[in-house]
């Protein structure tokens, strides 16, 4: 079962990603030891995709280098 949006946001958030903002259901996440954004886009309440949760994973990955 796909996680929800608000647990991958909140994932981003206790490595140190902090959001930019972004338009209408788009947040942007950025963190100073990675090279580009992380957009994450839906609604909080929404299932993740599966390509969401792989971004994630790498930024993640990428952030604690």
């Amino acid at each position: 079962m796909p996680r929800k949006l608000k647990e991958l946001i909140k994932e981003l958030e206790t490595v140190g990603f902090t959001n930019r903002g972004g338009k209408g259901n788009h947040r942007n996440f950025v963190h100073p030891n990675v090279t580009k954004p992380i957009t994450i886009s839906g609604k909080i309440s929404d299932d993740a995709k599966h390509y969401q949760e792989k971004a994630v994973q790498l930024a993640i990955k990428e952030a604690l280098k």
